[in-house]
């Protein structure tokens, strides 16, 4: 899977996107990371993508045609595999069933990064993008949004983690619960813990509950079965 990252600020994500889990997806070639410097495709000597809105108010607008420069620059393979998303507050709220389906739905994800006051409406418009909110809150740029979506679609594309640590991890069971009769539940996962047994903080001693130290298998399972929401 390719995800392009449409930003006024590649500097913001690459470091993000090179490390850890998705980094060593990326190495295995497993995702594919295009960030396009929308700056690149501003108007002008000074080369100008923001602007005031129509009708008055404060702040600055994205314009739209940078924008569509910058996405007719993307080589896309398949138009009916591609998905085009930018975010806003009013948008669909973006869950684990949202990851899940376009982990196995697209080969290409175009994520266009607003600021200031958003983006020109009718880049949507044009671009027949879907809008998306990460959370009901307001972000300063739409780069911690990319970096989130990324985060939970690209774990999910085969190859990029260990399948069967998937299996036990909140949202779960609510995201196979149609498609394998899996049992009813929040899909929260249960608490863990490691090594000491037991953790000393301030002069106060937190254990770790006896039943994960029991070795007793069926006992450790309805334990997790009851924590877990």
């Amino acid at each position: 899977m390719t995800f392009h990252i449409i930003t006024l600020f590649p500097e913001i994500l690459e470091p993000y996107l090179h490390a850890s889990i998705l980094g060593k997806a990326e190495r295995n070639k497993v995702l594919k990371f295009d960030l396009i410097n929308l700056r690149q495709f501003g108007e002008g000597r000074h080369k100008k993508v923001d602007d005031r809105p129509f009708g008055g108010g404060a702040g600055m607008v994205l314009m739209g045609e940078p924008i569509l420069k910058a996405f007719r620059s993307i080589k896309i393979k398949n138009k009916k595999k591609t998905k085009v998303i930018l975010f806003s507050a009013k948008g669909k709220e973006f869950n684990q069933r949202t990851a899940y389906d376009w982990s196995k739905k697209y080969e290409d994800i175009i994520i266009i990064s607003g600021r200031y006051e958003g983006i020109d409406e009718r880049v949507k418009q044009a671009l027949r993008a879907e809008e998306v909110s990460i959370g009901h809150y307001v972000l300063t740029d739409g780069d911690v949004a990319a970096m989130a979506v990324i985060s939970a679609v690209g774990r999910l594309v085969p190859g990029a983690i260990n399948f069967e640590s998937l299996k036990e991890e909140s949202h779960w069971n609510l995201l196979l619960k149609k498609e394998k009769n899996v049992p009813e539940g929040k899909g929260l996962e249960y608490p863990h813990y490691t090594r000491p047994e037991v953790l000393v903080y301030n002069k106060k001693k937190y254990a770790v509950p006896k039943v994960l130290l029991s070795g007793n298998h069926r006992k450790i399972e309805e334990w997790r079965a009851k924590e877990g929401k």
